[in-house]
């Protein structure tokens, strides 16, 4: 996103700190996106925080897609510190969809006090009356007593230890929606942001552009003939390794999950490439991918993201990934995202192009 992180305009700025405004009108787009991820049944947002919240071109805010990826099996990840980690999670290591609500309150938290603050010792000066310590000295002016109350009490809300005390997201939206008082004026405004141009791909490769259109068996007839060949060195793995029957097995389940994916029978390719991702040492975004497509084949777009996601962690400049990510994304109704995936597929598609000419060019002299 051209417009940086929530974190780095909250904890990091240079220029000016986040107005207040802005501040609500992040708290709302929050509320927003959840609600609509809840409604495409994605209730389990991971690890909602400042570092997850994005200002697109215009200076609105944007909840990032990678909190929809689950780290691991079940929802049993959370990577932020533990002071900042919903009660249950420490109990259980399993995420609920009344975390996300936890998770909601420690970003009310950092829009309220421009800090990280832990959430134990917010709620001893809330429980204290002590606002003024809690609230960010920067906005001194900009605030009316009774909506900053307001957004404190719902903060504590979101914070209760027993998660059935916590709102739902409904109730989250209801809030703060009538907190916002300048929704007529331009978020790039109210953020002193010159706006810039959005910048369409220039550069998509025919896979970019099946993705691009949604064309899901377009990208099918790609992938088959890419083979494994974005992955120099993949193939030859196993000959380092001593030659088992665990390695005889991987083999074979690797050659069943291609056929059962050369034939478009996407179930069985999910199966066995689910079991392959078990066995290998060494994961493969080309098998994420394939994947990925499987789910998109089956209509599971979320599921699809995540497997997108994890090529994008094996092979992290890598086109192809970015190209699915967008393509679920788009499934997902996200475009936003998507065009930023796009665009992002594009840019690595470029970068290696000029790596091949300069290549090329050396070879010459």
């Amino acid at each position: 996103m051209p417009n940086d992180t929530l974190s780095k305009h909250l904890f990091h700025w240079e220029k000016q700190p986040l107005p207040w405004e802005v501040r609500l009108r992040v708290a709302y787009h929050i509320a927003q996106a959840l609600d609509h991820c809840s409604a495409e049944n994605l209730k389990i947002y991971h690890d909602l925080n400042a570092y997850r919240v994005l200002f697109d071109e215009d200076g609105d805010p944007r909840l990032s897609s990678f909190g929809l990826m689950k780290n691991s099996r079940d929802g049993k990840s959370y990577s932020t510190n533990l002071a900042y980690t919903p009660p249950e999670f420490l109990r259980t290591g399993r995420v609920i969809p009344e975390s996300v609500i936890y998770s909601y309150g420690t970003v009310l938290l950092d829009l309220l006090s421009g800090k990280h603050i832990p959430p134990s010792h917010a709620l001893d000066l809330i429980r204290g009356k002590n606002l003024l310590l809690l609230m960010d000295s920067s906005l001194e002016g900009q605030y009316a007593n009774e909506d900053a109350g307001e957004l404190v009490e719902l903060a504590s809300t979101c914070l209760q230890y027993e998660f059935r005390d916590r709102p739902d997201i409904k109730f989250l939206l209801s809030a703060v929606a009538p907190l916002q008082k300048q929704k007529e004026v331009a978020s790039h405004i109210l953020m002193g942001l010159s706006k810039t141009p959005v910048v369409q791909p220039t550069m998509l490769s025919p896979l970019g552009k099946a993705c691009a259109r949604m064309d899901l068996t377009a990208v099918h007839d790609i992938l088959l003939k890419t083979g494994y060949k974005d992955e120099e060195g993949a193939e030859n793995e196993l000959s380092f390794q001593e030659w088992t029957q665990q390695v005889q097995d991987m083999l074979n389940t690797k050659k069943f999950g291609d056929i059962a994916f050369r034939d478009k029978d996407f179930k069985n390719a999910i199966d066995y490439y689910s079991k392959l991702v078990s066995m290998m040492s060494v994961p493969s975004g080309t098998v994420f991918v394939r994947r990925a497509l499987s789910y998109l084949m089956i209509g599971q777009p979320e599921l699809a993201l995540r497997d997108a996601m994890q090529a994008q962690v094996c092979l992290p400049e890598w086109p192809t990934a970015l190209y699915v990510q967008a393509l679920a994304l788009s499934k997902l109704g996200m475009e936003t995202d998507a065009q930023d995936m796009l665009n992002d597929g594009a840019s690595f598609e470029a970068k290696k192009q000029n790596g091949w000419r300069v290549q090329a060019s050396n070879l010459k002299h």
